[in-house]
């Protein structure tokens, strides 16, 4: 498995979520009490609508060992693959549940696509805080920064760790890219755009080689293990659908046949419409129980 040390002063501790080849981080730096959560999983079985919180109370478990404070509970996107256990985390933990601010634009999507009502607000005020594009934050002793990848969604962020001085350190790079071997995230989406895919990539990619990349996701080829971190001179390099040479035009032509190719997600319609809300499941209803929405023919 990957080192959990990006560099002598930063931890970074990844869970791995077999069922939806998902990986959460917890970041913090050497010797803080202070961490963040990227992307946090609660686990849902679609089979019988049942939600469980086996990987979040692994999350818990270690936040707890280590004596740490959750600060910012950080939400790369909307996913449309796992549901968020952000307020669950935040109900143990405690944190700050923050996206970036574009999530209005996939809330004014995904309004019509579920038929919300009224009382859905289109503000993004579900969620705690909302980034701008490049906005600097703390966690602990870390100086981050919220970037905006859009492509994949419109409101994609990466979270990066510098240095004192600006220079790039790590990155959480979201749905924007997968290990080398894997390639990048489709865009296909409602408000996908493969070109700001492209552009965004070549964004994380204009930094340092050495810098750090950690992937959202790994959908390992067979007969590899799952991993989930890499470098941006790996990436330009190596990545299947990016490397250094694939320019714009051939990269949308590429990822729009693609696209053309894959199946929905199993979990899209539950999960975009629980993390639009910052994970929030529906109200009970007057029996007590709570329902999502499946729309027919929508999609």
């Amino acid at each position: 498995m990957n080192s959990p040390d990006v560099a002598q002063s930063v931890v970074v501790h990844p869970f791995f979520d077999e069922e939806t080849s998902t990986i959460t981080y917890v970041v913090f730096g050497q010797g803080d009490s202070k961490c963040a959560v990227i992307d946090p999983v609660l686990n849902y079985d679609p089979r019988s609508g049942r939600t469980s919180t086996a990987s979040a109370d692994k999350v818990i478990d270690f936040v707890r060992t280590r004596k740490l404070s959750v600060q910012w509970l950080l939400e790369t996107h909307a996913h449309a693959d796992h549901l968020s256990a952000a307020p669950y985390l935040k109900q143990h933990l405690g944190g700050t549940i923050a996206i970036g601010e574009a999530i209005r634009v996939v809330q004014r999507t995904f309004r019509d696509v579920f038929n919300l009502d009224s009382t859905f607000h289109l503000d993004g005020s579900q969620f705690d805080h909302l980034f701008h594009a490049d906005q600097a934050f703390q966690v602990g002793s870390l100086r981050m920064r919220a970037l905006h990848v859009p492509g994949h969604t419109p409101a994609d962020m990466a979270y990066m760790i510098e240095d004192a001085d600006g220079t790039p350190q790590a990155v959480f790079v979201g749905d924007t890219l997968f290990m080398p071997d894997v390639g990048s995230a489709r865009c296909d989406f409602p408000g996908g755009d493969a070109r700001a895919l492209y552009r965004s990539v070549r964004k994380l990619l204009s930094f340092p080689a050495t810098t750090r990349l950690f992937m959202c996701h790994d959908y390992p080829p067979e007969g590899r293990a799952p991993k989930w971190e890499t470098t941006v001179a790996e990436q330009r390099a190596a990545n299947i659908h990016l490397h250094d040479g694939v320019d714009e035009s051939d990269f949308v032509a590429m990822r729009q046949s693609r696209d053309g190719t894959l199946v929905m997600p199993t979990l899209i319609l539950p999960a975009i419409q629980v993390n639009i809300c910052a994970g929030q499941l529906p109200a009970p209803e007057s029996n007590g129980v709570a329902y999502l929405k499946i729309p027919v023919n929508a999609l």
